[in-house]
């Protein structure tokens, strides 16, 4: 048996032992990884699993784990496809708001942090799978056909363009229509952020340098608080750093770094940077300069305008399938990290049924909400 033949043979035989790993033990063994790797804060990972329960999206968002191990033997025939750095954890609320090195208003992808190689067709998968999940819990008035089929125009259009930043207050006027327009900064922000608790301890010298570095004046005074945010990544240290500076509050964030969930399915313990800076720095887009990896820490500025944005709030009169297409043309974005791979997801999308993106995420969305009604049980 040639070598290929005994990898592929490996393959498929940890694909069918995947299958039989139910939820909770995936879930007992990622997280023990977890605390290998990296502190964990218990708490959250407590609130992360109430959380879980309360729907079959935040299931999904909450288990990129879980997805990455059973993706492999549900589509099977996917993943042949060209790889690419793919952003891996992709779904529709993945998306948020930042500023440029010139003050503008950008629109993308904000959550790098299971990025790895990957098939391009599992952000896709992805993707469409947690539309299909919004669509049916009735958030969204698109049907699957048409949302999946902006997606993949978006993806398309934006490969044979060579990708373009979305930038809301220069050339993406038409984005607009998407409810971007509605985007207001969350009352209360930073009265809401000062209510956090100050930390009892001091912080460590490393996350403090990191802290700093990205500060107006190294040695102005701040006082750090701890934050909760996200749900994948509930569990991993965050610090923030509060001043009072030139007349208004600023925040930087420190968050702790865990390998993409695909290194525990691989059983290694890998870099805590993972793939995110390579990730980040190699997409098409304009970006954020506040937002950088020092060590094992993502540091990130906080405020009003640098924001995650949930789908399922923008107003009813927004252009869901303009924006399923935006989300598709980010997708691509992401992808072109990886060019040399551009010709051939071309070729490979040309020779797959018209059909393949919507039966897949019938199939990973029926997946996930098989687990989620076990996982929710007492």
């Amino acid at each position: 048996m040639t070598t290929k033949r005994r990898a592929r043979k490996s393959a498929i035989g940890d694909s069918r032992k995947n299958e039989e790993v139910t939820i909770e033990q995936a879930t007992e063994s990622y997280e023990k990884w977890m605390r290998n790797c990296a502190t964990v804060v218990a708490s959250d990972v407590q609130s992360k699993h109430e959380q879980m329960k309360e729907s079959p999206f935040l299931f999904l968002r909450g288990t990129f784990y879980r997805w990455a191990q059973q993706w492999p033997s549900i589509c099977a025939d996917l993943c042949s496809a060209p790889k690419v750095l793919a952003v891996a954890d992709l779904h529709v609320n993945s998306f948020g708001t930042w500023r440029d090195a010139e003050g503008r208003l950008c629109w993308g992808v904000d959550d790098f942090d299971e990025s790895y190689p990957l098939p391009y067709t599992n952000d896709l998968v992805r993707l469409a799978a947690s539309m299909k999940i919004v669509i049916d819990a009735e958030g969204l008035a698109v049907n699957l056909k048409n949302g999946c089929d902006a997606i993949l125009e978006g993806y398309r259009q934006s490969l044979k363009k060579g990708g373009y930043p979305i930038v809301l207050e220069e050339q993406e006027q038409k984005l607009g229509k998407l409810g971007v327009d509605s985007f207001k900064p969350p009352a209360g922000f930073w009265e809401k952020l000062n209510r956090l608790p100050t930390i009892q301890t001091p912080l460590p010298p490393h996350v403090k340098h990191a802290l700093e570095k990205t500060l107006p004046n190294s040695r102005m005074e701040y006082k750090v608080v701890r934050r909760q945010a996200g749900l994948g990544s509930l569990g991993q240290e965050r610090f923030v750093a509060i001043a009072n500076w030139e007349g208004g509050f600023i925040a930087r964030e420190a968050k702790s770094m865990l390998p993409s969930a695909c290194s525990w399915l691989a059983a290694r313990t890998g870099n805590r940077q993972s793939y995110y800076q390579k990730a980040i720095s190699s997409a098409v887009r304009s970006h954020d300069p506040f937002q950088v990896i020092e060590g094992a820490w993502l540091i990130r500025r906080l405020s009003p305008d640098s924001n995650p944005i949930d789908i399922q709030t923008l107003p009813k009169h927004s252009d869901e399938e303009m924006l399923l297409h935006a989300m598709g043309s980010e997708g691509a974005n992401v992808h072109l990290g990886s060019r040399p791979q551009t010709a051939h997801i071309l070729k490979d999308l040309q020779k797959r049924k018209s059909t393949w993106l919507r039966d897949a995420a019938r199939c990973m969305a029926r997946t996930v909400e098989k687990d989620w009604k076990r996982y929710r049980k007492p």
